[in-house]
């Protein structure tokens, strides 16, 4: 970039802006490595595009040691880059562990991202899944960008939905618990919603054949009475109500942490709501009380955003209650207090666009800092091709189903291929569990995050393609070879009788590794590094399809190579770990 900055001010006399110099990789059909575009000079040169080419390509042969020659094609100058130039970048690529990211320090902006946000009502399900693993590779990704990052959740735990499982289970449980029923606690629960449910359909059948209108024997119905009331002696603190509270949402917690584990996942802080929503009702009387928001004759708190082109926002209901609006606004609050954010991103789904948006205006209005600038990092359904995986609901695919399949059929793909026949049973099931995980999490992150998506576990295990488990072999193939090369120098990449132009590609992909992670970061886009991933991983097979590594027989070519294999797979090991997979050292 300076060399050719260089070059406009020696030729033309004039400074040029970075931003004006326009570098990038040259087309296949065309000879040479980087392109600069001409364009931009040709006025200053008062010459053809051709011409100014031609003249900065030759000054930068003449001048810059990392160019050996050139081409010009219209308004392009195409560079060659010297062997010398390249060695020295795998050079610099080699000594560093973890090369193209950046690392935080205390001065570094402090980035917190929320994802999950589950109901303490029922298990995590595949909506769930998509919303954890994009999650949790954004707070990787953001990191890599030299970012402080704290990773939090909130918990849906208090409700009506919350009651409906106590009440099922205080009628119907006999106190199963989930040590008695051998059940994961968050099952258990979920199971007392569903059957919540059905008992509460029936109720709504039998009063409707009485003569009742649907909507009034919706409200009408003994169950549901029974579950209002109950919330509100929760509202109110009965001793009763909140112990039975406590004891269920404890399995449910203990649930969700064993899928979080397998799942790898993880939060450096929970919020409940329980403990948010009445913050955001004293903030919601704060902003009543500086004419912010208005009360309405029934007693309504609204928020007025016809001046941004919106409507009136509901914040508290004529009894008092919160909504969801005011509870966010609480938890916010309770943020900030407990954390200087610079930044706030919520991982929710495309469904919520409309509440962020209103969230950002209130939030910026009650005085947060980040309230105008608050990401909302919207992502669309997911879903699976129709008959596969019902759950035991019937409705929703449940995570810890989806996970155990993916493993099962890694194990299963592995034995028929025939190609973990030499490793013990436990090392067996572990390479499942890392390409089965691996499958899964790279399938749904590779996909633009705001596009709804289909999942195909079938497809999603394929060993070929752009799949988890081809970049996990390629990497495991890697680290065969160089184990069978056994010590490999550093100090050799400094000469070699010349590169192959696939040598060259390969140097320049890895190159690239910084401006992805970068890119990934700037656009919230853990599919940025998933496809980067993908096109090194295609470029080192074409690669080592047309060249041999360990029988080559040009000692300084065949050290190059290796180095050059070895960073491949350094590359590929810290890519995949911005998305939460592992990459195994033998497959």
């Amino acid at each position: 970039m300076t060399a050719a900055q260089a070059a406009v001010k020696a030729l033309y006399g004039q400074d040029v802006p970075e931003k004006m110099v326009q570098l990038q990789k040259t087309r296949s059909e065309f000879e040479g490595s980087l392109t600069l575009v001409v364009f931009p000079f040709v006025k200053m040169a008062r010459k053809s595009p051709e011409q100014t080419g031609q003249e900065l390509g030759d000054y930068l042969v003449a001048h810059c040691d990392a160019v050996s020659k050139y081409n010009v094609v219209k308004g392009f100058l195409n560079l060659s880059i010297a062997d010398e130039a390249w060695l020295g970048l795998l050079a610099d690529i080699d000594a560093d562990a973890h090369y193209g990211e950046k690392v935080a320090n205390e001065q570094s902006p402090l980035v917190m991202i929320e994802y999950s946000s589950p109901n303490t009502n029922k298990p995590l399900h595949l909506g769930h899944v998509r919303n954890n693993l994009l999650g949790w590779s954004l707070a990787q990704i953001m990191q890599a960008n030299g970012n402080r990052v704290v990773k939090t959740n909130i918990v849906n735990d208090r409700g009506i939905h919350i009651c409906k499982s106590m009440l099922a289970w205080q009628k119907w449980g006999n106190g199963e618990t989930p040590e008695s029923s051998g059940k994961k606690g968050d099952h258990l629960i979920g199971d007392y919603y569903v059957a919540f449910d059905k008992h509460y359909r029936e109720e709504i059948k039998q009063l409707v054949a009485q003569g009742m209108d649907e909507e009034q024997a919706k409200q009408e119905a003994p169950l549901i009475k029974e579950a209002h009331e109950m919330l509100v002696k929760w509202e109110q603190g009965d001793p009763e109500v909140r112990a039975l509270w406590e004891k269920m949402n404890s399995w449910v917690y203990a649930g969700f942490d064993e899928t979080y584990q397998k799942m790898g996942v993880s939060f450096d802080k929970i919020y409940y709501e329980s403990q948010t929503y009445l913050k955001g009702k004293a903030k919601v009387e704060e902003g009543l009380a500086k004419g912010l928001f208005e009360r309405h004759e029934d007693g309504s708190v609204w928020a007025d955003m016809t001046n941004e082109g919106l409507d009136q926002k509901l914040l508290l209901r004529s009894d008092g209650t919160s909504v969801y609006m005011t509870q966010d606004i609480g938890t916010a609050e309770m943020r900030f207090q407990d954390y200087p954010i610079d930044k706030m991103i919520y991982v929710v789904g495309n469904e919520q666009n409309y509440h962020f948006q209103v969230l950002s205006i209130l939030l910026d209005r009650l005085g947060f800092k980040w309230g105008k600038e608050l990401v909302h990092f919207s992502y669309g359904m997911v879903e699976l091709p129709n008959g596969k995986m019902k759950s035991r609901e019937g409705t929703v695919v449940d995570a810890d189903d989806l996970m155990q399949l993916m493993v099962e059929d890694a194990r299963r793909v592995s034995d028929e291929a025939g190609k973990n026949a030499d490793m013990t049973e436990a090392e067996k099931q572990e390479i499942a569990r890392i390409v089965g995980m691996g499958a899964l999490k790279y399938f749904i992150l590779k996909v633009d995050a705001r596009k709804n998506m289909l999942f195909n576990p079938e497809e999603s295990i394929d060993f070929n393609g752009n799949t988890g488990p081809f970049i996990q072999y390629t990497h495991a193939r890697i680290r065969s070879i160089l184990r069978k090369a056994g010590n490999i120098g550093s100090t050799s990449i400094t000469s070699t009788s010349g590169l192959n132009a696939k040598e060259v590609e390969l140097i320049q992909k890895m190159s690239e590794y910084g401006a992805a992670v970068e890119q990934a970061g700037k656009d919230y886009s853990p599919s940025g590094i998933a496809n980067y991933c993908y096109e090194l991983t295609k470029v080192f097979n074409q690669f080592y399809h047309d060249y041999s590594i360990l029988n080559e027989e040009d000692e300084a070519k065949k050290q190059v190579r290796l180095v050059i294999a070895r960073n491949v797979a350094k590359i590929l090991k810290n890519g995949m770990a911005l998305l939460g997979i592992e990459v195994p050292e033998r497959m």
